[in-house]
């Protein structure tokens, strides 16, 4: 590899902001980078002594620098971040979650609904939130459903409502889709449910106990006692969680780096409510700072437009580029962003409570990651491997006595479980039961994408199952002309218990087996056992969506609006099972030659006239 000359790069290297991008000799994009002065940033790398371990391996492979000139810090840092998204360049930190946070969503209807959304907020009401999970939702909804009695049933499900259902009799709504409450009353119930959700406890337990006094003034007891019970309920809520004084919405993030892992804790405030909190693991190629890795993670984390951005965000310690930071949020919110380390009474005990947290967990994952690296390390001496394997594949068939077939792909690299890259197949046109033949049509469909540039070739390819399998695995892998990887065969053995599994080398057709305590025994029974809970839970939601279709779904020339009237008409679809061919006549719609194909098709009557 012929050594970059940094020397005479940084000569002509301009001091102005912008990003600078770190090539490998074969192309490939190693790392960006931003800086205020870009001559003394990537300078920096280049220095006689002073770096780490993990940035003169970098260094070592830099072929090529490219830099784009910026006209502020603020688009230099909007640039990293959109190069970061679209590359994903080894040596940055990678945030693998971009998944959209759940709101309460309260809908603009005549009587609103109230119930978890997440995605595009498109919908006309309000939206509160968001929450760290939809657990966190759900364990709102419920409080509220107990408090206020609030609706959350579908709306097609309150539209065609003639009695009021098991939720009113257990005291959870009151059934406003029967009208036995007013819409002004239930109109009231509402605004006190956003109130609670936008954090005005206060405002609202001052509106609860009036409402209480007035209801006993008016000699309406029980309409008292309801509002006792709503305030008692609030009073503790607000005990248990509300910190007076504070206002507004706001993220803590709190980072602790050790052992060259980090773990970026995030508690969600909103209206003075903790609502609960998440745990991220930025993989790191290069030594970071606490400060670094939050300079990394928060534009990833708020600048991919699928969460909102709280009016404040408060971290343990700020980036260099914090108002650089600030300023890039202030422009994708539209509104004023304060990012601040410094602060004190109720967000210190929480900031307190986030690097707690955040530190607790790093040490639990370090743990955890270094049972992981020891079994690899141990695979990789039992098969002789030049390098630790970086990526492994492992497949497994599910279905029911050759029903709804499907195939599962599960992915493992040096951090564990890689279920984004997880992917299951739906098997078609087999006999079924024929394991082979769905074993050869998952990896024809898998490894056909790998060929053509979609996804990354794993260096190990775990099959669960015996020699029958791992043959269609290799005579895959050979008609798509795909070599370095090493197929292996996990078959269960004659007692079929964990422990005694028969490992078959695909290369060589030889079986072996492992000891029971072995760790590259427990690796291989980890992503086997992950494969097969994969495939179970693909294979059950198929058959299961498959059992759950109508039986009017497939009578030929029976459209929605044809299965709507007989639905209508006869109330089921055993309703209509049920029905003779005269009954059937008498619907809208339906002539005499359909009456007796429904009918036939439904009773499955052969051209004999016998029932089959």
């Amino acid at each position: 590899m012929t050594e970059f000359d940094h020397k005479a790069f940084l000569k002509t290297l301009t001091t102005r902001p912008g990003v600078y991008q770190m090539y490998a000799e074969d192309g490939k994009l190693l790392y960006v980078g931003k800086a205020k002065n870009l001559r003394n940033r990537v300078g920096s790398y280049f220095r006689a002594s002073g770096l780490t371990d993990k940035t003169l391996a970098l260094v070592s492979r830099i072929h090529d620098i490219q830099v784009t000139v910026t006209s502020t810090e603020v688009d230099a840092l909007l640039l990293e971040h959109n190069l970061i998204k679209n590359h994903r360049p080894p040596y940055n930190i990678l945030l693998k979650d971009d998944k959209s946070y759940p709101y309460i969503h309260v809908s603009a209807d005549r009587f609103p609904r109230i119930s978890l959304h997440r995605g595009a907020q498109k919908g006309k009401g309000q939206y509160f939130g968001p929450y760290p999970s939809a657990g966190a939702v759900r364990e709102s909804l419920h409080f509220l459903q107990k408090v206020f009695k609030v609706r959350q049933c579908e709306n097609s499900y309150f539209r065609n409502r003639s009695r009021p259902c098991l939720q009113h009799q257990i005291d959870r709504c009151t059934a406003p889709c029967v009208d036995l409450v007013s819409e002004e009353e239930y109109a009231a119930q509402v605004e006190n449910t956003r109130l609670f959700l936008r954090g005005k406890s206060q405002e609202l337990m001052v509106r609860l106990a009036d409402d209480m006094e007035q209801a006993a003034a008016d000699l309406e007891y029980e309409k008292a006692a309801v509002y006792r019970d709503q305030l008692t309920q609030l009073q503790h809520v607000q005990a248990s969680q509300g910190i007076e004084g504070v206002k507004g919405d706001l993220d803590i993030l709190a980072a602790a780096v050790d052992a060259g892992r980090a773990c970026v804790q995030v508690l969600f405030v909103r209206g003075a409510r903790v609502l609960g909190s998440k745990t991220y693991y930025p993989p790191l190629k290069l030594q970071e700072t606490p400060g670094e890795v939050l300079a990394a993670f928060i534009p990833q984390y708020y600048l991919n437009g699928t969460r909102a951005i709280p009016g404040e965000i408060i971290v343990n310690e700020e980036p260099e580029s914090s108002p650089a930071l600030a300023e890039a949020l202030e422009v994708q919110a539209q509104r004023k962003v304060k990012l601040r380390s410094r602060v004190r009474d109720a967000r210190a005990r929480w900031l307190r409570l986030a690097v707690q947290t955040a530190e607790t967990n790093l040490q639990a994952h370090l743990a955890g990651k270094q049972t992981v690296q020891a079994r690899f390390q141990a695979l990789q001496d039992l098969l002789s491997l030049p390098e630790m394997p970086e990526r492994m594949e492992c497949f497994d068939i599910s279905h029911s006595s050759g029903e709804a077939t499907v195939a599962s792909c599960v992915v493992f690299d040096q951090n564990g479980p890689r279920k984004s890259d997880y992917r299951k197949f739906n098997i078609e046109g087999i006999t079924g039961g024929d394991d082979y033949a769905a074993m050869q049509q998952a990896l024809e469909r898998r490894y056909r994408r790998i060929k053509s540039g979609e996804g990354a070739q794993p260096d190990i390819l775990f099959i669960d199952g015996g020699k029958g399998q791992v043959a269609q695995a290799m005579s895959v892998l050979e008609a798509l002309q795909i070599n370095g990887v090493l197929v292996i065969g996990v078959a269960k053995g004659v007692t079929r218990k964990a422990g005694f599994e028969t490992l078959v080398d695909g290369a060589t057709g030889r079986e072996s087996q492992l000891p029971g305590d072995s760790p590259a025994l427990h690796l291989i029974q980890q992503i086997r056992d992950e494969a097969h809970r994969f495939a179970i839970t693909g294979h059950r939601a198929r058959r299961d969506k498959a059992r759950q279709r109508s039986l009017l779904e497939d009578i030929p020339g029976v459209g929605a609006r044809r299965r709507r009237e007989l639905l209508r008409h006869f109330g089921s679809a055993q309703g209509v099972v049920n029905a003779s061919v005269e009954e059937l006549k008498k619907i809208s719609g339906i002539s005499a030659t359909m009456a007796a194909q429904i009918y036939d098709h439904l009773h499955d009557v052969g051209d004999d006239g016998e029932r089959n």
